[in-house]
């Protein structure tokens, strides 16, 4: 056995409101890797409603690793919602023409916060917001209706609004090892031949079923 295949739209027979996400995309500009599922009793495909001022004209991207658990409302806000800030009024008056467009920014006049990257592994509870440009590490676990303004370190634990680090799950020195032996990495059949390893607590087993592929 090889375990689910990754293009499987409904991995959970039964239940479609869980859903290997990277089957349900249609923007170029969202990418997602194997396995990471979004669970929405409305189903899978309304994720993408939840990525909020998206416009392709802007470019940015919302990237998102393997092995990622993403919970019903999650909200991405992209770059597109960013106003110009450095004038008395934030209102985007250029937007509606007639007139207005002679106010149009410049380029460096609207912030934008680049690329959202969401690591693998990682684990988003129901209703976060996630802002524009920010960075999640792999095996981070956010909060609840948690809004995230900042970068999120491997493996660490956030929650609130603004979002803040409550703990780390392991020490710097096992979130290295973990980092270095990067198992969502792993062809399938390695991964279900040590899945007790990797959802299980022996850093030492890992390492070894690691140093085997190499």
């Amino acid at each position: 056995m090889k375990g689910p295949s990754p293009e499987d739209k409904e991995p959970m027979k039964g239940f479609p409101q869980v859903g290997y996400l990277k089957n349900f995309i249609t923007s170029e500009n969202i990418i997602v890797g194997d396995y990471t599922y979004y669970d929405d009793p409305e189903g899978p495909d309304r994720f993408e409603s939840n990525v909020l001022y998206h416009f392709p004209f802007i470019g940015d991207k919302l990237i998102i690793g393997k092995f990622c658990a993403i919970a019903k409302g999650v909200t991405f806000i992209m770059n597109g919602a960013n106003h110009k800030i450095s004038g008395f009024s934030t209102y985007p008056f250029q937007i509606f023409g007639n007139g207005w467009e002679k106010v149009m920014p410049k380029e460096d006049e609207l912030p934008f916060k680049g690329d959202t990257e969401i690591g693998h592994d990682v684990w988003i509870g129901y209703d976060a917001t996630i802002m524009p440009g920010v960075k999640i590490g792999s095996g981070a676990i956010i909060a609840s209706k948690s809004v995230v303004t900042k970068d999120v370190p491997p493996y660490s634990i956030v929650g609130g609004n603004p979002a803040k680090i409550i703990k780390s799950r392991f020490d710097e020195h096992t979130i290295s090892q973990l980092l270095d032996i990067a198992w969502w990495d792993w062809e399938a059949v390695k991964i279900i031949e040590n899945l007790e390893h990797i959802v299980g607590h022996d850093l030492v087993a890992l390492r070894r079923a690691n140093s085997l592929s190499k």
